[in-house]
């Protein structure tokens, strides 16, 4: 049994233990990291050599991590990590990891995090980043004679307090009892001399948001002018001075994550890109940073800005404003889903305590009256009234289910209700939030608020929260007077935003998308009703397998979900179909790598032995790694068995009044055993194509090797 590492204190990132010089993995990525995984774990770093090589390589399928130079750095969070590492291996034979000068790395780097990493051993590893982007670091280490030779270079770069005068690689390799120093503070710059500020940040936030940030400044000292950017990584950010900031010229924005606290770089002119634009080519965007300081067409960080890669970017064109859009509403189901899943699964979890019944209390009684100590009956009596409060007569609402578990089901009932009225205010306040910031937030709440008022549903909330967040974006670029800046996002935008947006919804929008919302539910019920149903569950099926997660499938989860409120037969139809295509791909791939593991990676065998739990637990999410490591077959595969599922759902009358949970909401299912079936029929074609495709594909690499 491994023993666990202390991370007490300051441990080492690395040791002698934990370097390979001149080694000879492979001619793959995937080797190269498994290696590096098997020397992470020998070293006692790991208790799980494949567990660590898997979470690396799933990593790096979702973007490639070699970067210009001939260096790689694969990192990932994990489990299986006991202590905060850093594996080396220096190639004999150099291996594609994707950089974007077409390089074959030599200098390999695996960054193992544990999955509680603490900030301490980010910002540990966060200098390594930035030392790989110095030439002399990366020559020496590719001519040092001895792995502890490469431990002092690496420990002087990343724990320099750990290296002792006079002492030893080993002594080098022990714990110190002292945290590392603060980096030193930056000189100002001189008075007339140019500034440009910024800030980087990347998905996982360890090593490309540093690199970025180091190759920009770098880039700046190059050209002999002041470039400071803001790391924001995992863990604490350390923040740029607010003086710096009110010093600077330009701005350069080099992230795939929304910059935190963009609204102190207002005003600025900006250059706005992904991380890897700045890792690639620093020189080029500084350069392009300088041009914009007097050119008074530049685009600038609007007022209250929060989003992502907003409105700042050199192609104005119209893909630069479809894309921010369908960011923007991604950003609303994102956030809308909480509400949807935590509201759903309660009126289920209702249901199943008190009956379906229970929805026929709603609104006629206040289960207030009733408490632990004095449980409702079977009977209820409700007293019919107009408007005017003019008594019309008395109806007797009986019910299968009494005292407690009626009591604490329709409690469950009532808390997913309420939930879910969220559901609009909460799509349309957060689209505007993605195009607006933070003051879109309140505008973007009141006309989904509106928008269910006049009957418009989803398609209002939608586009209340577009017409918002647009509105209250356009305010926020206005040039206006110092002393109304502070008022702007917290009185004037939020303000002028809902009065304006506000009145057009009412006025003119609000009867128009009630009456398109109104034909599509009857659309809707007719094409679940009649013939066509099967055809809408094939459309459903296809889009929610064709991306796993992405906008496709987010576009038809969003449309089963807004369709529970209704609470019709179809409707339950529809979520079913929705569920039930989405559970295929993890569990069709899980299938097909246990089956026949020799057309897989080891990594994927492995994620295979998770994914159909992924699978049962309704997170397509699950068969990504498959997908991304092979799209061309695995994708038309999935989307194959999606179909095949769908339609058989709506064909079989399986209803579901949970909105996620897969088979573990099976109690809020009609027809549990055509709800099974639809997915076995769904995971056999799938898992049957996959093998097949991976198979010809695998025959034919073998041809060709031959």
């Amino acid at each position: 049994m491994t023993e666990t590492i202390d991370t007490g204190g300051t441990a080492p990132l690395i040791t002698p233990e934990l370097v390979a010089l001149d080694a000879a993995p492979g001619s793959d990525k995937s080797d190269v990291i498994t290696h590096l995984a098997g020397v992470v774990a020998g070293a006692g770093r790991a208790d799980a050599p494949e567990g660590l090589a898997s979470d690396a390589l799933a990593r790096e399928a979702t973007a490639p991590t070699g970067i210009p130079g001939g260096i790689a750095i694969p990192h990932c969070r994990s489990e299986h990590v006991l202590a905060a590492s850093l594996g080396f291996a220096r190639l004999a034979e150099p291996v594609d990891f994707g950089a974007a000068d077409g390089q074959a790395a030599d200098l390999i780097f695996m960054i193992a995090a544990p999955a509680g990493a603490d900030d301490m051993h980010l910002k540990l590893l966060a200098k390594l980043a930035r030392g790989l982007m110095r030439a002399d670091f990366t020559d020496a280490l590719r001519s040092a004679g001895s792995a502890e030779e490469v431990v002092r270079m690496v420990t002087e770069q990343v724990q320099p307090e750990l290296l002792k005068e006079g002492a030893s690689a080993e002594e080098a390799s022990a714990p110190a009892a002292t945290p590392a120093p603060a980096a030193a503070p930056a000189v100002a710059p001189a008075g007339g001399e140019r500034v440009i500020v910024g800030a980087t940040s990347c998905p996982t936030g360890i090593a490309h948001t540093f690199m970025a940030a180091e190759a920009l400044e770098q880039a700046g000292a190059e050209r002999g002018i002041t470039v400071r950017i803001e790391g924001q990584g995992s863990g604490k950010i350390d923040a740029l001075d607010p003086e710096l900031i009110k010093r600077a010229d330009a701005v350069v924005f080099a992230h795939d994550l929304p910059i935190k606290g963009r609204e102190r770089f207002a005003g600025k002119p900006v250059i706005d890109v992904g991380v890897k634009a700045a890792v690639n080519d620093a020189g080029s965007l500084i350069d392009q940073a300088l041009a914009t300081i007097d050119d008074p067409a530049a685009q600038r960080v609007p007022a209250g800005a929060a989003g992502g890669q907003g409105a700042a970017e050199e192609d104005e064109g119209s893909v630069h404003w479809a894309r921010r859009l369908q960011r923007a509403v991604m950003t609303g189901v994102s956030y809308m889903i909480p509400f949807v899943a935590a509201g759903g699964l309660l009126i289920a979890l209702g249901f199943l305590l008190a009956g379906y019944d229970v929805a026929n209390l709603y609104g006629k009684f206040s289960i207030t009256d009733y408490s632990l100590t004095n449980l409702p009956g079977h009977e209820f009596v409700h007293t019919i009234t107009n408007s005017a409060g003019d008594v019309l007569g008395t109806e007797t609402i009986t019910l299968d289910r009494s005292g407690l578990p009626l009591y604490l089901g329709w409690a469950f009932f009532l808390l997913g209700k309420a939930a879910m009225g969220f559901l609009v205010p909460a799509l349309a306040g957060y689209i505007a939030f993605g195009l607006a910031g933070r003051p879109g937030i309140a505008p973007g709440f009141a006309m989904g608020v509106v928008a269910e008022a006049v009957g418009a549903g989803f398609i209002g909330g939608l586009i209340g929260g577009i017409l918002a967040g647009y509105f209250a974006a356009w305010l926020a670029g206005l040039g206006v007077p110092r002393w109304l800046r502070g008022l702007m996002p917290v009185v004037v935008i939020p303000l002028g935003t809902t009065l304006v947006v506000g009145g057009l919804m009412y006025l003119v929008l609000g009867r128009p998308l009630a009456s398109i919302m109104t034909g599509m539910q009857n659309g809707l019920t007719s094409m679940s009703e009649g013939g066509a149903s099967i055809l809408l569950g094939v459309i459903l099926g296809l889009m929610m397998c064709f991306d796993l997660g992405g906008p496709v499938n987010k576009a038809a989860y969003l449309f089963g979900t807004a369709g529970l409120a209704a609470n019709t037969t179809a409707s339950f139809e529809i979520m079913a179909a929705v569920m039930a295509s989405g559970m295929v791909p993890p569990l069709a791939v899980s299938v097909a790598s246990f089956l026949r593991p020799r057309l897989f990676t080891k990594a994927e065998v492995e994620n295979g032995r998770s994914a159909w739990l992924l699978g049962l637990s309704f997170i397509s999410e699950g068969a990504i790694p498959f997908a991304a490591a092979d799209p061309l077959r695995v994708i038309p595969a999935t989307m194959a068995g999606g179909a095949v599922t769908g339609a058989l759902t709506m064909a079989l009358h399986v209803g579901s009044r949970a909105p996620h949970g897969g088979l573990f909401v099976a109690f809020a299912i009609t027809n549990v055993v055509g709800f099974l079936l639809a997915i076995l029929a769904g995971v056999v074609v799938t898992s049957a194509l996959v093998v097949v495709l991976k198979g010809l594909g695998h025959r034919k690499a073998a041809a060709v090797a031959a």
